[in-house]
């Protein structure tokens, strides 16, 4: 009798064992799924805040439709100022920095080959022009003066374009991400901004492009 007690006693603490085991994977499990869950909610949030955040900064983007790949000589009378899109010169402007304002047929054809093409009002605080040099010291980035501009930074890109007051505005880098040789919204994506003019406004390289890319 003391041996059956004593096995029914083992019995027992097997089975209270293995519940226990069994308890402490489930809890285990548990932690494990709460985790995940809440490492999932995190990037939610961390996903909507940055689509939230990318809406703010770009809010204030205008667009427009133009279509691509109509060349035209001369000098062409834009809607936008500065452009961001429409007929353009057949030769496109070089991304570059430029102290000296460019034509902007030869412009707007670099923004079809997916350059930003940075602009500002003549008479900006030197700081100011500092920070858009930076930022222009990338590939497919053009900065050049802009006499008689609306606003005293104006970034364009095809079809896209921000107004703004400051060079130091955060939604200023968040263009330049956005629309920078973007294969979504550039016509031409691939092409080249080198291999076109270095030349200037006073260079009448409208109407001829002998002169615009000198061989």
């Amino acid at each position: 009798m003391a041996k059956g007690k004593a096995e029914h006693e083992e019995r027992q603490q097997r089975k209270a064992a293995e519940r226990a085991a069994a308890e402490q994977q489930a809890r285990r499990k548990s932690l494990i799924w709460r985790g995940v869950i809440a490492a999932l909610v995190v990037v939610a949030i961390g996903v909507s805040y940055s689509f939230y955040r990318k809406n703010q900064l770009l809010g204030a983007v205008t667009t427009t439709t133009y279509p691509a790949a109509r060349h035209l000589a001369g000098e062409i009378k834009y809607t936008e100022t500065p452009p961001m899109g429409g007929p353009h010169n057949v030769v496109w402007q070089n991304c570059a920095i430029y102290d000296e304002p460019i034509h902007n047929e030869h412009g707007v054809h670099s923004l079809e080959h997916g350059a930003v093409w940075l602009t500002y009002r003549p008479g900006l605080p030197a700081d100011q022009l500092q920070t858009l040099k930076n930022l222009a010291a990338d590939d497919y980035m053009l900065l050049s003066p802009y006499p008689g501009l609306p606003h005293a930074v104006v970034a364009s890109a095809w079809n896209h374009q921000l107004a703004l007051e400051r060079a130091d505005d955060t939604s200023l880098r968040a263009f330049i991400a956005e629309y920078k040789n973007n294969p979504d919204t550039t016509p031409e994506f691939g092409a080249s901004c080198l291999g076109g003019t270095r030349l200037p406004a006073t260079a009448d390289t409208l109407t001829n492009p002998a002169l615009a890319v000198p061989r």
